[in-house]
């Protein structure tokens, strides 16, 4: 099973989302939902090192995947899944503008 991290307010987690609809192998963990959401990704994000580029820019680092195996990607190529297509005005979730 594929773990998801994502967020309601984050456009590609929205897309992303859509994507997995009524698809076996994935799970999503909305990390607005709960406090225990939160800390749980949280904790992922300040210690693996995927997320050092993440951190440096100010970014959250969703949507967020970890495989089967425990390996975590931020590339949603490397589960199957497309990325959202990118609107004239993006919607972004960090201060920036850059994206989640």
């Amino acid at each position: 099973m594929i773990r998801i991290y994502s967020m309601e307010a984050c456009p590609d987690c929205v897309s992303v989302k859509e994507q997995v609809k009524g698809a076996e192998g994935f799970q999503i963990v909305d990390i607005g939902e709960t406090t225990g959401n939160l800390k749980e990704f949280l904790k992922l994000r300040d210690t693996n090192p995927v997320f050092e580029p993440v951190r440096r820019d100010g970014r959250i680092g969703i949507p967020c995947f970890v495989k089967e195996d425990g390996t975590v990607t931020l590339q949603p190529e490397e589960v199957g899944l497309r990325r959202r297509e990118q609107t004239p005005m993006p919607l972004a979730c960090s201060l920036e503008g850059k994206g989640c």
